[in-house]
Parts: C-alpha cells; structure tokens; sequence
C-alpha cells in the first residue's frame, strides 16, 4: 500500500465514524419520542371515541356527542402535550369543519368556526404583541427596568421589590415569557454581584417567575386567558380594558405582596450589602427618534385602551396605533414581525371556537344538567373550577387549561357566568410549582441557582390563596 492510501485511510475514520454514531443516537432518541407522541395521541383519540359514543349519553344530539368528542380530544392531547398546543387548536377547528360544519349542503354553515380568527380580542392580542416588541427592539423595556431598580434603591429588599415592581409591570402589557426574558437580563448581574451561598440569589430569580405571571392577571392583553374568559362572556361589549383592570388587577397586587413578603422571608439574605445594578449594552442604544417614537406610541395606546368610555373608540381599534405605526416607521422590520407570538393567536383562535361548539351545540346545557349545581351552590362550584384550573395548570399550559374549562364553567354558572369565568382566567395564571409550568418558570429556572422545590414551595402558597381570593374578589364585584 502507497503512502498515499494509508493517509487517506488513516484520521477520517474515527471522526466519521464517531459522527455517525451520534446521529444514529439521535435518529433513534427522536424515532421512540415520536413513537411515544403516537401512542399517547391514538390513547387521546380512543378515549374520546368511547367517552363520546359508547354512552347512551340521554338528551345529547349528535351534534353534542361530536363536540363532546372534540373537547375530549383537544383535552387529552393538551394534558398529554403529544401534540403542540397550537396544534391542537387548529386541529379542533378543522374537527369541527369536518364533523359540525355540514359540508356538501347548500350555505357556508362551517364558515362559522372559522370567525373567531377575526375576534376582535385576537387583534388586541396582536396590538400588545407589537407594542412589546416595539419595546424590546428599542430597548426602552431595559431602559425601564435600569431606571425603576436606580430609584427603588439597591438593598437586597428594595432591589427585590423593584425587580418585581418592573417584571410585573411590563408582563401586564406584554408576553410574560418576554418580560421574563427582559428581566433575566437585568437579575442576573444583580444576582452575581451577592456572595456564593447567599439564598437571597433565589429570591431574585424566583421574583422573575412570580411578577411576570401574576403581572399578566392585570389586564385583558397580559394573559391570553383572560381574553378566552372575555370572549366566552361576549368579548370586548362585557370587558372592555378598564373594566378587566378593575376586576384583574386588585387580586394580581396583593398576590404580589403576598410573593413579595413570602420570597423575603424564605430567601433573607446573607447581609444586606447593596446590589449592582446591570448596566445596558452599547447595541441597545437605537437611535433616539425610534425611542421616543415608541414612548409616545405606547402611552398613547395605554391612554386609549383605558379612556375607551370617554372617546368612544373600541379597544381593537386602538391595538392598529402600534402595529401600523412600528410597522410604516420601520421599527418592526419583516424579521420581527414573522417572530410575534403566532403559536399563542392560534391557540387562542382554536380555544374560542372550541367554546363556540361546546355552546352551538347543545353540549354545554346538557353537561350543566349531570352536575348537582344546586346541591353544590355557585360559589363552591367557582371554587371547585378555580382550583381545578390552577392544578392542571401546573402542569399543561395554562391557555390550553382555560380552553377546556372556561366554556364548562360558564355554562355550570347560570347567572354566576363572569365570576365563575373570570376566577378561572386568573387561577390559571397562578400556577407555579414546577419550572415548567410556565415559560417564565423556565427562564428563571435556566439562571442556575433554583431547583425544583424552591418553585414548589412558592407555587403551593400561591396555588392555595389564588384560586380562593380570585373567587372572593369577582363574587363581591361581579356577582
């Protein structure tokens, strides 16, 4: 053999080889995950086949046994997460095509299912998507958070609070797996600057988790719950944004004082030397008219969104300031806007229609009719939805949770339907026992310093005083 030929047969070949190696790991790893996904989703499917059509179920339509079958469906396969969420959204809207839309007979009766994708709560939703990443792209939510942390102080019990003070607030206006993003930023450096050991460190990024969920209880775009309860009680006519305001945002701040005290207490720090504040990067630093632009455009879309009983201009309206002002000015360019939360409008799409079914059909009357509603009372059965929304929240996501129940619970309630909804919309954001019972959970877990029981220990507190507090409050003002 040539000199030549054992260089080329020499090196090459435990490199390729190991390279083959890991791909055939990773080809096997992903064949039993999507074998896993299969058998779980076909589990999900004979479940509901035999939840919905081997009972004689008495007094329930055809039509009510295929959009018992949906709900069935759309449940399983978003506790079992065998599919994406989203996709489970879309797949229940062409379920409902297929099975309730009456194809092949004169008229569009199927066209229906497919409104609630113009909902004038999704172009809300999309308005305060823009408006966040008006304010990340310009960095005037860093800028917000730096100047918030320079006047709450930098003591480990001040910068807490204004850490919290400033998650909380920015994930009332926008995606709180942004706002926790944003926040991590800022906590980080804050946490680095404490010495090793020091369990104060988890109180900074347990507060991430916590004020950016609890934010989101405060207003109609902060948590798309809320917009399936306000859709499910008749969209924006029953809650426009002042009014959630009212309702959301009392229970949302004193959960917030509760964490507050609750984090301080359980992670006292070490000494009390002050914390470093973060400082904010030269490529952050946007010209000044596109940061002014965005200011302006932001607290003029606020003003509207809460003066509407004054100028009359419906809140969905006013969510086009932001989206054709960012987008004529060239603040969001095409790339941003292909990187808005599309997955979130689909799931909300797929949950209202869900509830348009669950509604149209039948189904929703005849569930209230096996349900001893009487015997139980609203307000236990309030209280029953609210914990039951914050239990499986924990542990699906919590827009999927209000999909499923927020239809059922507004037909239990009769003549208790905005209580009842409402409770559940904010339990369901009151769901923090496990990292990843939320996407900010997870961005606070990926700081390194929290394991598992410090979210339980926080979650449970929250998971029991939520559910009970949400029903108190909407009883005193809603009932």
């Amino acid at each position: 053999m040539s000199a030549d030929d054992r260089a080329r047969d020499e090196a090459p070949r435990p490199q390729i080889s190991e390279e083959r190696r890991e791909i055939r790991g990773l080809i096997q790893r992903l064949e039993v995950r999507s074998w896993h996904q299969a058998a779980q989703a076909l589990g999900c499917l004979a479940l509901a086949g035999a939840v919905s059509f081997l009972p004689t179920h008495a007094g329930l339509s055809q039509d009510g046994r295929h959009a018992l079958f949906i709900l069935v469906l759309a449940a399983g396969l978003w506790v079992s997460e065998a599919v994406a969420a989203y996709g489970v959204a879309l797949l229940v809207v062409a379920l409902e095509i297929l099975l309730l839309g009456e194809l092949g007979r004169d008229g569009e009766d199927w066209s229906r299912f497919l409104a609630p994708w113009a909902s004038p709560l999704l172009w809300l939703f999309l308005g305060g998507f823009v408006l966040g990443m008006g304010a990340t792209k310009t960095g005037l939510d860093r800028w917000l958070a730096r100047r918030v942390l320079m006047l709450s102080g930098t003591t480990p019990a001040r910068a807490l609070f204004g850490l919290m003070a400033v998650g909380f607030t920015l994930s009332m206006f926008m995606s709180n797996t942004a706002a926790a993003a944003t926040l991590l930023a800022i906590a980080t450096p804050i946490a680095a600057s404490r010495p090793a050991g020091d369990p104060w460190k988890k109180a900074v990024f347990l507060g991430v988790a916590v004020a950016t969920n609890l934010g989101g209880m405060g207003t109609l775009i902060g948590s798309p719950p809320n917009a399936i309860a306000a859709g499910a009680l008749g969209g924006l006519d029953a809650f426009d944004f002042t009014r959630w305001m009212l309702v959301g945002l009392p229970p949302a701040l004193v959960l917030f004082v509760v964490s507050y005290a609750w984090l301080s207490f359980r992670y006292a720090p070490s000494d009390v030397s002050e914390a470093r504040l973060p400082s904010i990067s030269v490529e952050h630093r946007l010209p000044a008219w596109r940061q002014m632009l965005v200011i302006g455009v932001f607290g003029s879309t606020l003003l509207l969104w809460m003066t509407g009983g004054i100028h009359g201009v419906p809140t969905p309206v006013v969510s086009f300031l932001p989206i054709t002002a960012f987008a004529a000015t060239g603040i969001l360019r095409a790339q941003d806007i292909r990187e808005l939360q599309w997955d979130v409008l689909l799931l909300l799409f797929g949950g209202l229609a869900l509830g348009l079914s669950v509604t149209e059909t039948g189904l929703a009357s005849w569930l209230v009719e096996q349900v001893p509603v009487s015997a139980l009372g609203r307000v236990s059965l309030a209280l029953g939805a609210a914990y039951a929304t914050a239990l499986l929240s924990n542990f699906m996501s919590n827009t999927a949770a209000a999909n499923i129940l927020i239809p059922i619970g507004v037909a239990l309630g009769h003549g208790f339907e905005a209580p009842m909804a409402v409770s559940i919309a904010l339990s369901a954001s009151s769901a923090m026992c496990l990292p990843i019972s939320t996407p900010p959970n997870a961005i606070a877990f990926a700081g390194g310093e929290l394991g598992n029981r410090d979210f339980l220990s926080i979650g449970l507190v929250l998971a029991v005083i939520a559910p009970a507090l949400a029903v108190a409050w909407c009883t005193l003002v809603l009932g």
